[in-house]
Order: C-alpha cells, then structure tokens, then sequence
C-alpha cells in the first residue's frame, strides 16, 4: 500500500507498506526494523511471538513518548510481563498490525512527537 504524499521535514517517513517490507523515504527494507523521526534501526526483532525484553530494550533505548509494535498481517498481542516492562518505565505501547502502526506513524511523527515504530519479521 502507497501513502500519500510525505513531507521531508517531519524527519522519517514510511512512504509505502506491503506484507514483505517498508518504504521509508525511498529505502525498501525487508526485514523487521525500528523507525523513528531520527534513526531506522535495520533489521531488526523476530516474528511478534519471539519477542523477548532485549528487542523491546532496543526501542526503549531510542527514549520515545510512545512505541508501535506491528505485528505483521495481524494483530499479535504481546505478553504481559513485556508490556508491563513497557508502561513501567511511563512510555505509551500500542500494538497493532503493520499497516495500521505505519500509519499511525507518519500521522504522529508529523505532529512532532518522539514516537518509534518498531515493525516485527513476518
């Protein structure tokens, strides 16, 4: 799926998304990978069901406000005891499949806010 139009200075955009991969500004990656406005962290994590608290560290790490998890096609729960380790630390988590967290992304990068999207292997 293509998105529409993105403007450069909100920093990193996903401009396009399909089940094997993202565009973000004119880079296609494959594997799973982290997106904020200011670094891609490539590849990176596992199949949603594989996370464990060391990938969600790598988000963490990158200090946003809120993180989204697409798992994929389909929405994939993660466990509690890793989004509790999340809310803990006072960062919102909402996890959601890919093309919606892509999405959601773009709209609060644009806005400003200190938001990471990280996208799971399929």
């Amino acid at each position: 799926m293509r998105f529409s139009e993105a403007d450069d200075t909100s920093g990193n955009l996903i401009t396009a998304y399909d089940a094997e991969g993202v565009v973000v500004g004119r880079q296609r990656y494959l594997a799973g990978l982290i997106v904020t406005p200011t670094q891609i962290v490539a590849p990176w994590a596992a199949p949603a069901a594989a996370l464990t608290i060391t990938h969600l560290e790598q988000v963490l790490a990158l200090a946003p406000q809120v993180i989204l998890l697409g798992t994929g096609t389909q929405q994939i729960f993660l466990a509690p005891q890793l989004q509790f380790a999340v809310l803990q630390r006072g960062i919102g988590l909402e996890v959601m499949n890919s093309a919606a967290a892509c999405r959601t992304y773009n709209i609060l990068a644009a806005e400003g806010r200190r938001v990471a999207v990280a996208l799971t292997q399929a």
